[in-house]
Parts: C-alpha cells; sequence; structure tokens
C-alpha cells in the first residue's frame, strides 16, 4: 500500500473487501476456536485431570478458575497490543496474536497432568492460560478495525460483524471436534483423547498465518502515518480524551460476555452435575445454538445501519436477560429437543446486540487511539462479566442447589449493559468514526480535532 495516497472505504473494491472479511473472519475463528477449545475442556475434563485431590465439586470451581485467569491476561494483551496496533500498524499485531494463542493451545496439549507432575501441571495450566489471554486480547480489537476502517460507512455493521461471527464459528469448530474425540470409547477421551483438539491447533494457526499475512494495512492507519498524527502512548491518550466512553463501552459487554459463556460453558458442567443431559447431548445442542449465532450475527450488524447501533443493543441485551431464565427452565426438563431449542433461541437473543457491538465500540474512538480503546473497553467488559461468569455460577448453584440465582445474575448484568448503552450518545458515535467518513468523491472528510499531543 502506498502510504502517501492511502485508498478510501470508497475506493476499496468488492473482491479486495470479501478478501479483508474473510481473511478476518478465519483468523478470529481460529483464535477462538483455540480459547474455547479451553473452555470446554474446562467443563468436561480439567477437573479430575489437573484437581484430582480435590472434592469434585470444589476441583470443578478451581477448574473454571484457570478458565478465569486467561480473561485476566485480556486488558494486558489489549493494552500492550493496542499501544502497537496504534504506533506500528493493525496487521502485525494481528499475527503476533495469531502466534501466541497457537503455541499456547498447543503446549495445552502436551501438558503434562497432576499425576504426572503434581502441582506443577495446574501451574503451568494457568501459565499457557494467561498466554492465550494475552493473545486474544490483541486478536479482537486489530480484526474489528482491520474490517471497519476498510468498509464503507452504509457497511460498517456487516464487516465489523465479520469478527464477532468468528466467535460462535470458534465454538462451532471447537466443541464438533471436541464431540469427535469424546466418541472414544472407555478411558480413552481422559486418557489420551482430549488432547488431539489442542494438538489440531497448530495447523489451524498455519493456515491463519498464511491468510493474515497476504493483508495490507486500513486506510485509516495509513492515513494516520500519511498525517503524522500517531500519539507517542495511545492508551494514555484514550484515557485521557475518552474516559466515559471507555467506561460505557466495557459495561455495555459486561453482560453479553457473561450470557455467551453461561449458556456455552457452564451448562456442559451444569446439566452432567444434575445428570440431567449427557455431555455429547449437550455439546450437540450448543453446537445448533452456536450455527445460529453464525447465521444472524452478520444480518444483525447489517440491520443496525438501518435502525440505529444503540437501539438494536438494546433490545438484545433485554432479550438475553429474560430469555436466560427460559433457558435454564429448559435444561432443567433434562429434554434434549427442549434444551437444543432453548439454546437456538438463546443464540438468537446474542446475535441482535452481538451483531453490532463490535462496530459500536469502534465508533466512539478516533484512529489514532481506537485499537488500545476499543481494546481495553471490550476486554474490561468480558473481564468483569465473561470471565467469572462460569465460576460464580457454579457457587451459586453449590450454595442454592439449583440454577435460578444463576439466571437472576445474568439479568442484573444485563440491566448494568443496558444502563450503559442509554447512556452513549450520538454525538460519541460521530465524532469518534468522522475520520473514517468519506464525501461523495470517495475522499476522505478531514481529521477529528487534534486535541492529542502527537508524535514530532
Amino acid at each position: 500500500m502506498n502510504d502517501a495516497n492511502p485508498p478510501s472505504p470508497a475506493t476499496v473494491d468488492r473482491p479486495a473487501l470479501r478478501r479483508v472479511a474473510g481473511s478476518v473472519l478465519v483468523g478470529t475463528t481460529i483464535e477462538w476456536y483455540d480459547f474455547q477449545i479451553y473452555g470446554a475442556s474446562a467443563a468436561l475434563v480439567f477437573a479430575p485431570l489437573f484437581f484430582s485431590g480435590a472434592d469434585p465439586a470444589l476441583a470443578t470451581i478451581l477448574s473454571f478458575a484457570t478458565f478465569a485467569v486467561g480473561f485476566l491476561a485480556r486488558p494486558l494483551g489489549g493494552v500492550v497490543m493496542g499501544h502497537f496496533g496504534d504506533r506500528i500498524g493493525r496487521k502485525k499485531v494481528l499475527v503476533l496474536a495469531l502466534l501466541l494463542m497457537g503455541a499456547a493451545t498447543f503446549l495445552v496439549g502436551v501438558l503434562p497432568t497432576s499425576s504426572q507432575i503434581g502441582v506443577w501441571a495446574p501451574i503451568l495450566l494457568v501459565v499457557l492460560r494467561l498466554i492465550q489471554g494475552f493473545g486474544v486480547g490483541g486478536e479482537w480489537g486489530g480484526a474489528v478495525l482491520t474490517a471497519v476502517e476498510y468498509a464503507p460507512k452504509n457497511r460498517r455493521g456487516f464487516y465489523g460483524s465479520m469478527p464477532q461471527v468468528g466467535v460462535p464459528a470458534g465454538l462451532l469448530l471447537a466443541t464438533a471436534v471436541m464431540f469427535g474425540t469424546k466418541a472414544l470409547t472407555g478411558d480413552q477421551f481422559l486418557v489420551w483423547g482430549w488432547r488431539i483438539p489442542f494438538l489440531l491447533s497448530i495447523a489451524l494457526v498455519a493456515v491463519g498465518l498464511y491468510i493474515r499475512t497476504a493483508l495490507e494495512e486500513t486506510p485509516a492507519f495509513a492515513r494516520v502515518k500519511q498525517q503524522n498524527t500517531a500519539v507517542k502512548i495511545p492508551m494514555v491518550d484514550a484515557f485521557k480524551n475518552y474516559p466515559r466512553q471507555i467506561i460505557l463501552a466495557a459495561g455495555s459487554m459486561i453482560s453479553t460476555g457473561a450470557y455467551f459463556y453461561i449458556l456455552n460453558t457452564y451448562s456442559l458442567t451444569y446439566a452432567d452435575q444434575f445428570d440431567l443431559l449427557s455431555g455429547n447431548l449437550m455439546l450437540g445442542a450448543v453446537m445448533v445454538s452456536a450455527l445460529v449465532a453464525v447465521i444472524f450475527i452478520p444480518i444483525f450488524g447489517q440491520l443496525s445501519e438501518k435502525f440505529g447501533r444503540r437501539r438494536i443493543l438494546m433490545v438484545g441485551i433485554t432479550g438475553m436477560g429474560l430469555w436466560v431464565f427460559v433457558a435454564f427452565a429448559a435444561i432443567d426438563t433434562g429434554n434434549f429437543w427442549i434444551t437444543t431449542g432453548a439454546l437456538a433461541v438463546g443464540a438468537f437473543m446474542l446475535s441482535i446486540s452481538y451483531g453490532p457491538q463490535a462496530t459500536f465500540i469502534a465508533e466512539l474512538f478516533d484512529a489514532r487511539v481506537r485499537y488500545s480503546a476499543a481494546s481495553i473497553a471490550f476486554q474490561i467488559g468480558v473481564l468483569l462479566g465473561g470471565a467469572i461468569a462460569p465460576m460464580v455460577a457454579a457457587m451459586l448453584v453449590r450454595a442454592t442447589g439449583g440454577s435460578f440465582a444463576v439466571a437472576v445474575y445474568i439479568a442484573a448484568l444485563s440491566v448494568i449493559s443496558l444502563i450503559s448503552v442509554y447512556f452513549v450518545r450520538d454525538t460519541d458515535l460521530d465524532e469518534g468514526s468522522r475520520d473514517m467518513y468519506i464525501d461523495d468523491n470517495g475522499a476522505y472528510l478531514p481529521p477529528v480535532d487534534q486535541r492529542s499531543t502527537v508524535v514530532n
């Protein structure tokens, strides 16, 4: 790309846009396959393999605690990779994020268990989970910005939904592989079969790297370089100029993260704990729900162009807060078809808000700090919501003996997210996304006001 004359989204041809969308979708799917395969394993096998000496209920909580640890590293990954994404470019950081995720996931697949190396097994598991979280923390922001900053104004909702599609697509792929390996007979799955999904990651990463190295920098970032308006420390600048937007964007993610991981990760343990459905049946139900989300996320991403992102988000968040009661009631029946239907509708509710959410967050910040600000807002929201949700759910069920308290917990988080989205002003979106606007001739409009201290 010629940085002296960066193309505008209006002048990027459709094949190029499709390549960008495809690369973002495939890369994000692989990243989230790695992350989700850990979640499924935490629900199904990590408790007996890495915490074999603990009480079964406590072992489950400890297993989900290692799951939560990955989320602690995600904000750090967002800060560090966001800094370099705003300073040296989106593409290089995306490649690094994929390498970190792939290496950590593969190493989990060869990790000895606690019966082999004792306490070192859970310690090493936590270290690898931290590396996973660090990689994912830098992945989301770069993928979203690559899609959104290339897209024409009236298609940003659709292209910005592609990284979001990668989450259920990764879940679908991870669940399908886990489902296949669980078909192993006897103790084969617990002895060695659970390792297969982790080892397969290395092949997927190779594909992802091939695709991502072909990407060029986004027009918006090329324009920042051309005008020499990059800031010295993007994260500091982001908190200085956009503190309210960061807090509200993080709040908008809290319920979505918790809802997603409760229904797609904790539900596996819950159904098994109360002998409601076997692990294979629950994995089948989760696969169906993931497919529903893959279909509807881009639809609602595009619909946000017509009806507004704030409005679509608030409808989806309300739907999740109410439907979670129905979803757990369905799981409690122990009926596979009722549970599958409830999780499928639950995925539809998730899709309403999740489709436009990435674009909604990206549009709050200008290009000079967008990677840093969007990443930290998203990762803090997921940390406060999704990270601890399975562990909190396990503790609530242990204390109450049922799922109703878990549903109330998700509903309460939905109220927080609704309030956060409500207080985002339309002017916030206009100001942050102004550098992505173009005029009728395909030329960039003037940049946002130069409030930041730029590099001289």
